[in-house]
């Protein structure tokens, strides 16, 4: 069989990181990614020899690029024309300028939490609803607090069925990169139900979910408190096994040192992970206790490259690749290394 071929749209902090997922799939070709303007991740790219090929995603900018010493190795018309799929990481927004070509060109097209839902044939999460994603031609991701919170639920769901959740989200205010949003030295609460346990909703309809979000001034990764109603008994040891044994759920414990959320970004870099990356979310095991019947449990996301394997189990999805959901998602898995 032939490896599918993958265009990325826009290489920005989640296309650079769907580029290199990509690239780690053996039964996939990175045709190349595109974008606008040598931003700093586009510079980077140029400098480190182009690995992956640069394809401009609108008139005129091939001048801007190509005035900044960055090689050009075509139009968006010609990346969209010689792929299967398109990872559509452009900011909010664009991606819905960018399914017109997509549909005039006859390919399929997986987008990120950013974009309206209105975008997609399905709202996907490859341990949830992976099913639903199966010949489709356009899905869209979660965001990443609700990939990360989905992954989480929907492993005691399996295992015990879960009624209904209660979340508290304290997120971060931006990426790193992002100075444009200014300096903070507040906490800003928003009312409930946020988005993230409505979309929960969507995607697991048989889950009663409500929560509340608070914008912390900090960068690295968001922190989820969850307040579970499982529809049987379930110890905190009997959690904890089951998130140790999840392949992107990383199961760790504050005795051990990991005390804040910037501890697991610095883990991913002692480990050697590009730019800090880590797929799988954290899980507090000191977290994990009751409430009465109820499980309670905190959760680290680490919003820059949460949503990478998730996309890649879109793609295997959408082509279809593999419609066994566990076929599907062990190799993903194994080609990201959380086997």
């Amino acid at each position: 069989m032939s490896k599918v071929k993958v265009g990325v749209a826009g290489y920005g902090v989640i296309g650079q990181r769907l580029a290199d997922g990509v690239a780690r799939q053996e039964d996939m070709e990175l045709i190349g990614v595109a974008d606008v303007a040598p931003t700093l991740p586009v510079r980077a790219l140029a400098e480190r020899g182009m690995p992956y090929r640069l394809f401009t995603a609108a008139p005129g900018a091939e001048d801007v690029l190509s005035a900044a010493g960055i090689k050009v190795s075509g139009t968006f018309a010609d990346l969209i024309g010689d792929v299967d799929i398109m990872l559509d990481a452009a900011p909010g927004g664009i991606g819905a300028k960018n399914k017109e070509q997509y549909l005039a060109a006859g390919v399929k097209a997986v987008f990120q939490g950013g974009e309206s839902g209105k975008i997609a044939d399905v709202f996907f999460h490859g341990y949830a609803n992976y099913a639903k994603g199966v010949g489709q031609n356009y899905l869209k991701l979660t965001s990443c607090n609700t990939t990360g919170l989905i992954r989480a639920v929907d492993a005691l769901d399996k295992a015990v069925g879960i009624t209904k959740v209660a979340i508290t989200i304290i997120r971060r205010v931006a990426d790193p990169g992002d100075t444009h949003r200014g300096l903070v030295d507040s906490l800003q609460i928003e009312p409930i139900p946020n988005h993230q346990a409505v979309d929960l909703m969507e995607i697991m309809p048989h889950v009663d979910a409500t929560g509340l979000l608070v914008h912390t001034p900090i960068t690295h990764g968001h922190i989820i408190t969850i307040v579970a109603t499982p529809k049987k008994p379930i110890s905190d040891g009997e959690a904890i096994d089951i998130f140790r044994a999840h392949p992107r759920v990383r199961s760790v414990r504050i005795a051990d040192g990991f005390t804040t959320n910037t501890s697991l970004f610095n883990y991913a870099r002692f480990l050697g992970h590009p730019r800090g990356d880590m797929y799988e979310i954290g899980l507090f095991e000191e977290t994990v206790g009751h409430s009465g019947d109820d499980l309670m449990f905190a959760i680290n996301i680490p919003q820059e490259s949460v949503t990478i394997p998730e996309t890649i189990d879109a793609i295997r999805a959408a082509i279809p690749m593999q419609e066994d959901q566990a076929e599907a998602l062990a190799l993903t898995n194994r080609y990201l290394g959380m086997e």
